[in-house]
Protein backbone atom coordinates (compact mmCIF):
# COMPACT_ATOMS: atom_id res chain seq x y z
CA UNK A 1 0.00 0.00 0.00
CA UNK A 2 0.94 3.60 -0.64
CA UNK A 3 1.18 6.39 1.39
CA UNK A 4 -1.92 7.76 0.68
CA UNK A 5 -3.50 4.57 0.94
CA UNK A 6 -2.47 3.95 4.52
CA UNK A 7 -3.68 7.36 5.62
CA UNK A 8 -7.05 6.78 3.66
CA UNK A 9 -7.64 3.14 5.04
CA UNK A 10 -6.90 4.43 8.59
CA UNK A 11 -9.34 7.47 8.78
CA UNK A 12 -12.35 4.89 7.13
CA UNK A 13 -11.50 2.39 10.27
CA UNK A 14 -11.72 5.91 12.83
CA UNK A 15 -14.77 6.57 10.63
CA UNK A 16 -16.42 3.71 10.85
CA UNK A 17 -15.75 3.28 14.71
CA UNK A 18 -16.90 6.53 15.40
CA UNK A 19 -20.36 5.56 13.79
CA UNK A 20 -20.65 2.82 15.59
CA UNK A 21 -20.28 4.64 19.09
CA UNK A 22 -22.49 7.45 17.70
CA UNK A 23 -25.05 5.42 16.46
CA UNK A 24 -25.67 4.16 20.52
CA UNK A 25 -26.74 7.27 21.32
CA UNK A 26 -30.14 6.79 19.99
CA UNK A 27 -30.42 3.71 21.89
CA UNK A 28 -30.34 5.50 24.84
CA UNK A 29 -33.49 4.31 26.41
CA UNK A 30 -35.78 3.13 29.36
CA UNK A 31 -33.83 0.14 29.09
CA UNK A 32 -30.59 1.78 29.59
CA UNK A 33 -32.36 3.35 32.81
CA UNK A 34 -33.51 0.06 33.37
CA UNK A 35 -29.62 -1.42 33.80
CA UNK A 36 -28.53 1.17 36.09
CA UNK A 37 -31.72 1.00 38.18
CA UNK A 38 -30.56 -2.78 38.54
CA UNK A 39 -26.82 -2.00 38.83
CA UNK A 40 -27.59 1.16 41.33
CA UNK A 41 -29.38 -1.48 43.84
CA UNK A 42 -27.31 -3.78 43.71
CA UNK A 43 -26.81 -5.21 47.84
CA UNK A 44 -23.68 -6.77 46.41
CA UNK A 45 -21.27 -6.44 43.46
CA UNK A 46 -20.99 -6.17 39.77
CA UNK A 47 -19.76 -9.40 38.28
CA UNK A 48 -18.67 -8.58 34.50
CA UNK A 49 -18.16 -11.42 31.80
CA UNK A 50 -17.03 -11.75 28.62
CA UNK A 51 -15.32 -14.65 26.64
CA UNK A 52 -12.05 -13.25 23.92
CA UNK A 53 -12.35 -9.66 22.81
CA UNK A 54 -15.22 -8.88 24.62
CA UNK A 55 -13.49 -10.10 27.81
CA UNK A 56 -10.67 -7.64 27.62
CA UNK A 57 -13.59 -5.28 26.94
CA UNK A 58 -15.16 -6.44 29.97
CA UNK A 59 -12.24 -6.79 32.27
CA UNK A 60 -11.59 -2.55 31.71
CA UNK A 61 -15.31 -1.96 32.44
CA UNK A 62 -14.80 -4.13 35.58
CA UNK A 63 -12.19 -2.09 36.33
CA UNK A 64 -13.49 1.66 35.46
CA UNK A 65 -17.08 0.22 37.67
CA UNK A 66 -14.80 -0.58 40.44
CA UNK A 67 -12.53 2.74 40.46
CA UNK A 68 -16.06 4.76 40.32
CA UNK A 69 -17.84 3.36 43.49
CA UNK A 70 -19.10 0.67 42.40
CA UNK A 71 -17.88 -2.84 43.58
CA UNK A 72 -17.17 -4.57 40.67
CA UNK A 73 -14.94 -7.70 39.60
CA UNK A 74 -13.98 -10.02 36.43
CA UNK A 75 -15.34 -13.90 36.01
CA UNK A 76 -14.12 -15.32 32.96
CA UNK A 77 -17.05 -17.57 31.78
CA UNK A 78 -14.87 -20.50 30.76
CA UNK A 79 -13.22 -20.76 34.52
CA UNK A 80 -16.36 -19.90 35.52
CA UNK A 81 -18.32 -23.74 34.46
CA UNK A 82 -15.31 -25.05 36.33
CA UNK A 83 -15.58 -23.41 39.96
CA UNK A 84 -15.39 -19.55 39.55
CA UNK A 85 -18.83 -19.30 39.27
CA UNK A 86 -18.50 -19.44 43.23
CA UNK A 87 -17.49 -15.68 43.20
CA UNK A 88 -21.00 -14.88 42.05
CA UNK A 89 -23.25 -14.72 45.51
CA UNK A 90 -27.05 -13.53 46.36
CA UNK A 91 -27.27 -10.30 45.52
CA UNK A 92 -25.03 -9.70 42.96
CA UNK A 93 -25.72 -8.33 39.44
CA UNK A 94 -23.79 -10.01 36.17
CA UNK A 95 -23.02 -8.00 33.35
CA UNK A 96 -22.70 -10.64 30.35
CA UNK A 97 -20.90 -9.12 27.43
CA UNK A 98 -21.45 -11.16 24.09
CA UNK A 99 -21.44 -9.97 20.50
CA UNK A 100 -23.52 -12.49 19.31
CA UNK A 101 -25.62 -13.44 22.56
CA UNK A 102 -24.71 -16.83 21.99
CA UNK A 103 -21.02 -17.60 23.20
CA UNK A 104 -21.41 -20.66 24.32
CA UNK A 105 -18.66 -20.15 27.55
CA UNK A 106 -21.51 -17.76 28.55
CA UNK A 107 -24.64 -19.84 27.93
CA UNK A 108 -23.10 -22.54 29.92
CA UNK A 109 -23.30 -20.88 33.24
CA UNK A 110 -26.59 -18.92 32.59
CA UNK A 111 -28.87 -21.59 34.48
CA UNK A 112 -26.65 -21.58 37.09
CA UNK A 113 -27.31 -18.18 37.32
CA UNK A 114 -30.66 -18.00 36.96
CA UNK A 115 -30.84 -20.73 39.65
CA UNK A 116 -29.04 -18.43 42.20
CA UNK A 117 -31.51 -15.45 41.26
CA UNK A 118 -28.99 -13.12 40.20
CA UNK A 119 -30.11 -10.77 37.86
CA UNK A 120 -28.67 -10.11 34.85
CA UNK A 121 -27.81 -7.71 32.07
CA UNK A 122 -26.35 -7.91 28.97
CA UNK A 123 -24.60 -5.88 25.94
CA UNK A 124 -25.33 -7.89 23.29
CA UNK A 125 -25.66 -7.40 19.33
CA UNK A 126 -28.88 -9.81 18.69
CA UNK A 127 -31.56 -9.28 20.95
CA UNK A 128 -32.98 -12.76 19.92
CA UNK A 129 -29.82 -14.55 21.23
CA UNK A 130 -30.50 -16.63 24.29
CA UNK A 131 -28.31 -14.31 25.99
CA UNK A 132 -30.47 -11.15 25.54
CA UNK A 133 -33.62 -13.56 26.05
CA UNK A 134 -32.04 -14.74 29.44
CA UNK A 135 -31.13 -11.44 30.29
CA UNK A 136 -33.55 -9.41 32.81
CA UNK A 137 -32.34 -6.28 30.76
CA UNK A 138 -30.53 -6.34 27.25
CA UNK A 139 -28.42 -3.20 25.70
CA UNK A 140 -27.84 -3.48 21.99
CA UNK A 141 -24.51 -3.20 21.06
CA UNK A 142 -24.74 -4.38 17.08
CA UNK A 143 -23.00 -2.29 14.95
CA UNK A 144 -23.70 -1.98 10.93
CA UNK A 145 -20.23 -3.10 9.98
CA UNK A 146 -16.58 -4.22 11.59
CA UNK A 147 -13.29 -1.93 10.90
CA UNK A 148 -11.72 -5.14 9.98
CA UNK A 149 -12.21 -5.59 6.00
CA UNK A 150 -12.99 -8.95 6.17
CA UNK A 151 -15.52 -8.72 9.16
CA UNK A 152 -14.36 -10.82 11.00
CA UNK A 153 -11.70 -9.16 13.88
CA UNK A 154 -13.68 -7.77 16.47
CA UNK A 155 -12.95 -4.25 15.94
CA UNK A 156 -16.34 -1.50 16.00
CA UNK A 157 -18.03 -3.88 18.48
CA UNK A 158 -15.33 -3.84 20.85
CA UNK A 159 -15.30 -0.04 20.73
CA UNK A 160 -18.92 0.37 20.91
CA UNK A 161 -19.43 -1.90 23.42
CA UNK A 162 -16.26 0.21 25.71
CA UNK A 163 -17.93 3.10 25.31
CA UNK A 164 -21.50 2.08 26.29
CA UNK A 165 -19.26 0.54 29.56
CA UNK A 166 -18.27 3.84 30.34
CA UNK A 167 -21.96 5.07 30.03
CA UNK A 168 -23.04 2.94 31.92
CA UNK A 169 -20.35 3.68 34.70
CA UNK A 170 -20.35 7.33 35.11
CA UNK A 171 -24.16 7.23 34.62
CA UNK A 172 -23.87 5.63 38.24
CA UNK A 173 -21.16 7.00 39.44
CA UNK A 174 -23.36 10.56 39.14
CA UNK A 175 -26.32 8.71 40.17
CA UNK A 176 -24.27 7.97 43.98
CA UNK A 177 -23.15 11.53 44.05
CA UNK A 178 -19.31 10.02 43.84
CA UNK A 179 -17.20 13.09 44.88
CA UNK A 180 -13.21 13.95 44.03
CA UNK A 181 -12.73 12.78 47.41
CA UNK A 182 -14.48 9.72 47.15
CA UNK A 183 -12.09 9.10 43.96
CA UNK A 184 -9.23 10.13 45.31
CA UNK A 185 -9.31 6.99 48.05
CA UNK A 186 -9.51 4.72 44.88
CA UNK A 187 -6.60 6.13 43.49
CA UNK A 188 -3.67 6.83 46.41
CA UNK A 189 -1.03 5.80 43.91
CA UNK A 190 1.05 7.86 41.51
CA UNK A 191 0.56 11.53 40.84
CA UNK A 192 -3.30 11.08 40.42
CA UNK A 193 -3.12 9.93 44.07
CA UNK A 194 -1.31 12.74 45.15
CA UNK A 195 -3.61 15.42 43.96
CA UNK A 196 -6.51 13.52 45.29
CA UNK A 197 -5.62 12.27 48.25
CA UNK A 198 -3.24 14.64 49.82
CA UNK A 199 -4.44 18.03 52.08
CA UNK A 200 -2.68 21.16 52.90
CA UNK A 201 -2.41 19.85 56.87
CA UNK A 202 0.25 16.72 55.10
CA UNK A 203 2.43 19.47 53.96
CA UNK A 204 1.85 22.58 56.00
CA UNK A 205 4.69 24.12 58.30
CA UNK A 206 3.21 23.93 61.86
CA UNK A 207 4.59 25.15 65.44
CA UNK A 208 8.15 26.84 65.70
CA UNK A 209 8.50 26.46 61.56
CA UNK A 210 5.80 29.44 61.11
CA UNK A 211 6.79 32.82 61.02
CA UNK A 212 4.92 35.19 63.05
CA UNK A 213 4.70 38.41 65.37
CA UNK A 214 3.48 40.39 66.59
CA UNK A 215 1.75 43.74 65.45
CA UNK A 216 4.09 45.72 67.80
CA UNK A 217 7.22 43.52 66.99
CA UNK A 218 9.91 46.29 64.95
CA UNK A 219 10.68 45.65 61.59
CA UNK A 220 14.59 45.24 61.89
CA UNK A 221 12.94 41.80 63.95
CA UNK A 222 10.39 40.89 61.92
CA UNK A 223 12.66 40.82 58.84
CA UNK A 224 14.74 38.49 61.27
CA UNK A 225 11.77 36.51 61.82
CA UNK A 226 11.34 36.27 58.24
CA UNK A 227 14.89 35.39 57.39
CA UNK A 228 15.31 32.61 59.60
CA UNK A 229 12.13 30.96 58.95
CA UNK A 230 12.81 30.71 55.50
CA UNK A 231 9.75 31.29 53.68
CA UNK A 232 9.37 34.89 52.26
CA UNK A 233 6.87 35.68 54.66
CA UNK A 234 5.51 36.19 58.16
CA UNK A 235 2.28 36.05 59.70
CA UNK A 236 1.14 39.29 61.85
CA UNK A 237 -0.80 37.65 64.78
CA UNK A 238 -1.21 38.58 68.62
CA UNK A 239 -0.92 36.25 71.34
CA UNK A 240 -4.17 34.60 70.62
CA UNK A 241 -2.99 33.62 67.08
CA UNK A 242 -5.45 35.45 65.87
CA UNK A 243 -4.34 36.44 61.72
CA UNK A 244 -4.12 39.88 61.79
CA UNK A 245 -1.91 40.01 58.17
CA UNK A 246 1.17 39.08 56.36
CA UNK A 247 4.76 40.94 55.90
CA UNK A 248 6.19 39.48 52.28
CA UNK A 249 9.63 39.95 51.30
CA UNK A 250 7.65 41.93 48.60
CA UNK A 251 6.66 44.29 51.35
CA UNK A 252 10.28 45.11 52.16
CA UNK A 253 11.52 45.79 49.31
CA UNK A 254 8.32 48.16 48.57
CA UNK A 255 8.84 49.21 52.32
CA UNK A 256 12.91 50.04 51.95
CA UNK A 257 11.94 51.75 48.30
CA UNK A 258 9.33 54.45 50.39
CA UNK A 259 10.98 54.77 53.96
CA UNK A 260 14.57 54.30 53.72
CA UNK A 261 16.36 53.52 56.86
CA UNK A 262 13.56 54.48 58.45
CA UNK A 263 11.44 51.67 57.72
CA UNK A 264 13.56 49.78 60.44
CA UNK A 265 12.16 51.56 62.91
CA UNK A 266 8.59 51.00 61.96
CA UNK A 267 6.36 48.51 63.33
CA UNK A 268 4.94 45.24 61.82
CA UNK A 269 1.28 46.67 62.12
CA UNK A 270 2.00 49.69 60.00
CA UNK A 271 3.68 47.58 57.04
CA UNK A 272 1.64 44.20 56.83
CA UNK A 273 -1.11 43.25 54.08
CA UNK A 274 -4.46 43.43 56.09
CA UNK A 275 -6.79 39.98 55.58
CA UNK A 276 -4.37 38.05 53.44
CA UNK A 277 -5.69 35.27 51.35
CA UNK A 278 -5.56 32.33 53.45
CA UNK A 279 -6.55 28.13 53.75
CA UNK A 280 -8.00 25.50 55.37
CA UNK A 281 -6.08 22.77 56.44
CA UNK A 282 -8.48 19.76 55.21
CA UNK A 283 -8.50 21.82 51.91
CA UNK A 284 -6.97 19.37 48.97
CA UNK A 285 -3.49 20.38 48.05
CA UNK A 286 -4.66 20.37 44.48
CA UNK A 287 -6.49 23.62 45.54
CA UNK A 288 -4.03 25.21 47.27
CA UNK A 289 -2.08 25.05 44.18
CA UNK A 290 -4.87 26.77 42.00
CA UNK A 291 -5.38 29.47 44.71
CA UNK A 292 -1.50 30.86 44.32
CA UNK A 293 -2.09 30.31 40.64
CA UNK A 294 -5.08 32.35 40.50
CA UNK A 295 -3.65 34.90 42.69
CA UNK A 296 0.25 34.67 41.64
CA UNK A 297 0.83 34.49 44.75
CA UNK A 298 3.63 31.57 46.28
CA UNK A 299 2.84 31.20 50.34
CA UNK A 300 -0.53 31.09 52.06
CA UNK A 301 -0.83 30.78 56.08
CA UNK A 302 -3.62 28.09 56.63
CA UNK A 303 -6.01 29.09 59.42
CA UNK A 304 -9.19 27.82 60.88
CA UNK A 305 -13.03 29.23 60.92
CA UNK A 306 -11.93 31.55 63.62
CA UNK A 307 -8.69 32.75 61.78
CA UNK A 308 -6.55 31.27 64.08
CA UNK A 309 -2.92 30.83 62.49
CA UNK A 310 -2.51 26.70 62.01
CA UNK A 311 0.11 26.39 59.58
CA UNK A 312 1.92 27.73 56.58
CA UNK A 313 2.28 25.86 52.62
CA UNK A 314 4.66 27.25 50.47
CA UNK A 315 4.25 26.36 46.71
CA UNK A 316 8.09 24.52 47.24
CA UNK A 317 6.29 21.69 49.71
CA UNK A 318 3.29 21.39 46.50
CA UNK A 319 6.45 21.04 44.35
CA UNK A 320 8.17 18.78 46.38
CA UNK A 321 5.10 16.61 46.96
CA UNK A 322 4.72 16.58 42.88
CA UNK A 323 1.22 18.34 43.25
CA UNK A 324 2.52 20.44 40.88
Amino acid sequence: MEKNEIIDEAKNILKIEAEAVQALVDRIDESFIEAINIMYTCSGKVVVTGMGKSGIIGKKIAATLASTGTPALFLNPAEGSHGDIGMVSKGDVVLAISNSGDTEEITRILPTLKRLDIKIVSMTGSRESLLAKSSDVSLDISVSEEACPMGLAPTASTTATLALGDALAISLLNKKGFTEEDFALFHPGGNLGKRLLLIVEDLMHTGDAIPIVRADTLMKNAIIEISSKRLGITAVAGDDLILEGVITDGDLRRGLEKWGEDFFSLKAGDVMTYKPKSLRKNMLAAKAVSLMEKYSITVLMVTDDNNTVEGILHLHDLLKAGIV
